[in-house]
């Protein structure tokens, strides 16, 4: 796995302030749209099916663009590939303010899509290189936090937005600021540098990549990302419109129960770091984390009258998912070998991608056919699921070797 040189706290505080910037913009993208889905809905006479399928779009764009990312981080460097990445997720939002239709919106989150695809591979690539050894736990965690709160400012300024001057000119004001957010990182060039000066860039061979990803550590890797976002992507999408048809929540209420849960989150996420840092048992936080909060989504399914707590309770369930990102990111560098940051987090997170495009489709079917207390059901068995993959991570990581390289 790449270990970082020891460096000072002042400069590992710059890379992990210029990481978290970037990361927590491509989650505000990511969440940008389906606070406005109402208005959609109601403007264009579309299904939430039609809906979740335009993140379902995004998300498999976003899949396959960050499995190519990951090479192209390992061979040209994070830096232009992170900035035109949050580019095509700026421009696209900008562009999605001003179409006439639905349809257009579908070529418009594959681009936001292949944008949001560069930003694991990138971010890892960087805080791996740079960040001090000691000081990865926190660097885990504030890249984390950074995501939260990118997650958590998106409704809030989202739908505020277009409460005011409507969807559209929301989606142009948001659009536009993060061109202006573009222009500010690309001047953080020696923060956002992934390699050394005067180091080759490796030149990787397919076969020995092909061979690294069939690994056991690795496709455990994948296939815990893929259940576990299926269940929190389907938190963040329609978790809330489900408990305000099954128990006539307002709205207003179910909205801030969200946004109390994504808050939580981020809360958790710090607190991780802490336990990331004094732990080398990752397996069991991440196993912890997921249980209580599959435990908490499957009470607020299963008993009614808890619907009146939804807040508390999602803000605990934030609280304990959030906890586990930080050792879920010491879990993947684990099983990356050195030389393979890029590849290894492009493919991983892949499946992260793969998630969310597929749970938004299901989980809004549900709702459309009058089933909301199966969504929350649903997302706490794939919560339950992902606690199976992760603690196997640990024991089958022993045997991960680094891929060939050209040349070797």
């Amino acid at each position: 796995m790449d270990s970082a040189p020891a460096s000072s706290f002042r400069a590992d505080a710059k890379v992990i302030g210029a990481v978290g910037s970037a990361h927590a913009l491509s989650h505000f993208f990511q969440l940008v749209l389906p606070p406005l889905f109402p208005l959609l809905r109601a403007e264009f006479g579309v299904s939430y099916a039609t809906l979740g399928a335009l993140l379902s779009v995004m998300y498999v764009a976003s899949g396959l663009c960050q499995f190519g990312a990951g090479f192209a981080v390992d061979r040209f460097g994070a830096r232009p590939v992170l900035l035109a990445g949050l580019g095509l997720l700026a421009g696209g939002t900008l562009a999605a303010g001003l179409v006439p239709g639905i349809g257009w919106l579908f070529p418009l989150v594959v681009l936001m899509g292949i944008g949001n695809g560069v930003f694991h591979p990138a971010d890892f690539a960087v805080l791996n290189a740079n960040v001090s050894p000691r000081r990865l736990g926190h660097a885990y965690s504030s890249h984390g936090i950074g995501g939260s709160l990118g997650y958590a400012l998106a409704p809030v300024v989202s739908f505020g937005l277009a409460s005011a001057f409507g969807w559209r000119t929301s989606l142009l004001i948001c659009g536009a600021l993060g061109l202006v957010a573009v222009a500010v990182l690309a001047m953080q060039r020696s923060a956002l540098d992934s390699r050394k000066h005067g180091v080759a860039a490796p030149k990787h061979t397919l076969s020995g990549s092909m061979e690294l990803f069939r690994q056991r550590a690795i496709l455990l890797c994948f296939a815990y990302f893929c259940v576990l976002t299926i269940g929190t992507i389907g938190i963040t999408t329609f978790l809330g419109t489900s408990i305000n048809a099954a128990y006539g929540l307002p709205l207003a209420i179910a909205a801030t129960a969200i946004t109390a849960y994504l808050l939580g989150n981020a809360a958790g996420v710090l607190a991780g770091g802490f336990l990331a840092a004094r732990t080398a048992r990752h397996d069991r936080v991440a196993a912890t984390g997921l249980g209580v909060g599959a435990v908490l989504i499957l009470l607020l399914a299963l008993f009614a009258p808890l619907a009146t707590w939804a807040i508390p309770l999602l803000a605990l369930t934030g609280l304990a998912l959030g906890a586990t990102g930080p050792s879920r990111d010491m879990i993947v560098r684990g099983a990356t070998p050195k030389g393979a940051s890029g590849r290894v987090y492009g493919f991983v997170y892949s499946g992260l991608d793969l998630g969310s495009a597929l749970g938004p489709v299901a989980l809004g079917a549900m709702l459309d056919h009058g089933s909301p207390r199966l969504v929350a059901a649903a997302i706490a068995v794939f919560l339950f699921v992902a606690i199976a993959t992760v603690v196997q991570v640990r024991h089958a990581g022993r045997g991960v070797t680094a891929p060939a390289a050209a040349g070797d």
